[in-house]
């Protein structure tokens, strides 16, 4: 039996990164969120590495949609209350040559890419959790590969 611990390490960063390159807003608390779930709905959970996987990433994927959801419903409040040198920066771990990349794809192109190989799902898998079919999701995975490729190399370039 597994234990939500376990699940935490193994899957975490995945999770943080898929949330945060499809730029939810908090996404540590969100990420916090669907480890919570988690941990209260494991042992009703039955499956193999892959179907914990697939499990996991769809609750990351339904928190997503459900603060961006959330946020377009209310617009964001500044807070006046706090000077901009309240919170000390923290250093992001994502490569930014690649978080800029990533920007420039479409919002499906990114999710489709940072779900076949952040979070490790098969094109099944991204295709059931997206609703589309797995010749579209292979389709878009090129499309954004050539593309992140094509950035990738002129951000190299001297």
């Amino acid at each position: 039996m597994r234990s939500a611990g376990d699940v935490y390490r193994q899957l975490a960063p995945a999770v943080f990164g898929y949330l945060r390159t499809q730029h939810v807003p908090d996404a540590e608390d969100v990420a916090g969120e669907v480890f919570l779930q988690v941990a209260r709905d494991l042992h009703r959970f039955s499956g193999d590495d892959d179907a914990l996987r697939r499990w996991v990433f769809t609750i990351a994927h339904h928190r997503m949609v459900d603060t961006h959801r959330r946020r377009a419903r209310r617009p964001a409040v500044a807070d006046m209350d706090v000077p901009d040198h309240a919170a000390p920066p923290h250093e992001d771990p994502m490569d930014p040559e690649l978080v800029a990349a990533l920007d420039e794809l479409t919002d499906s192109q990114r999710e489709v890419v940072v779900l076949r190989f952040v979070a490790d799902l098969s094109v099944e898998a991204v295709a059931k959790l997206t609703g589309r079919t797995p010749g579209a999701v292979k389709a878009m995975q090129h499309r954004a590969l050539e593309q992140l490729s094509r950035s990738l190399a002129v951000s190299r370039e001297p």
